[in-house]
Formats: C-alpha cells, sequence, structure tokens
C-alpha cells in the first residue's frame, strides 16, 4: 500500500498499471495512455498529505491493508478510508479491489 501511495504522489502511473490485479474494474484498459493519463491527472492535481495505516492483515497469497489517505484538491480535504485487498500473483502483490468510506478524521 505504501508504495502505490509513494507512486501516486511521485507520478509514477506505469507502477500503479503494472500493480493492479487483472480483475479490478479500472485494468478493463490494462496499459492504455488514457488510463495512464487518467493516473497523471489525479496524481497532478492532488497533494497527498499522509497515509496511516490501521490494520493490515497478512496471508501467503492474500492480504488486507486499512488504511486513511489524507488528500486536497483544490484546497478542498477529499481524504477518505479504504480497506484494500491484495493478491499475490507470480510472487507479486497486486491491488485487487477495495472498499472506501470517509475518513475518519482524529
Amino acid at each position: 500500500m505504501r508504495s502505490r501511495y509513494s507512486a501516486y504522489a511521485m507520478h509514477l502511473a506505469d507502477y500503479i498499471m503494472q500493480t493492479t490485479h487483472k480483475d479490478n474494474p479500472s485494468y478493463k484498459r490494462p496499459h492504455s495512455e488514457e488510463r495512464k493519463n487518467e493516473i497523471l491527472e489525479f496524481s497532478k492535481s492532488t497533494d497527498f498529505v499522509g497515509l496511516k495505516i490501521l490494520e493490515f492483515i497478512d496471508g501467503e497469497s492474500e492480504a488486507y491493508v486499512t488504511f486513511t489517505v489524507y488528500l486536497k484538491q483544490g484546497g478542498k480535504d477529499v481524504s477518505f478510508t479504504e480497506k484494500s485487498y491484495f493478491v499475490k500473483v507470480q510472487n507479486k502483490w497486486l491491488y485487487k479491489d477495495g472498499k472506501v468510506s470517509p475518513a475518519t478524521i482524529p
């Protein structure tokens, strides 16, 4: 999760696409320029303020990470909390999906 957060913050769209599982809805255009541009547009228009890992459940071939990401877009807080599901494919962790809820700001 930390690597994907960093990749978004550093505008590394290729990394985001390479670490997305083929069953994820955003994978429908796996390595297209359109998808890459969407990621870059989001990354460049977002201030990545912080990431807090709330829970990590690790397994041999699947893992769950619950986190809160602190983001701003146009000065507006767009933070959220997500429980992400990752699966290991050929020894590589891939983001399969996640359930998003509003961030709980302490």
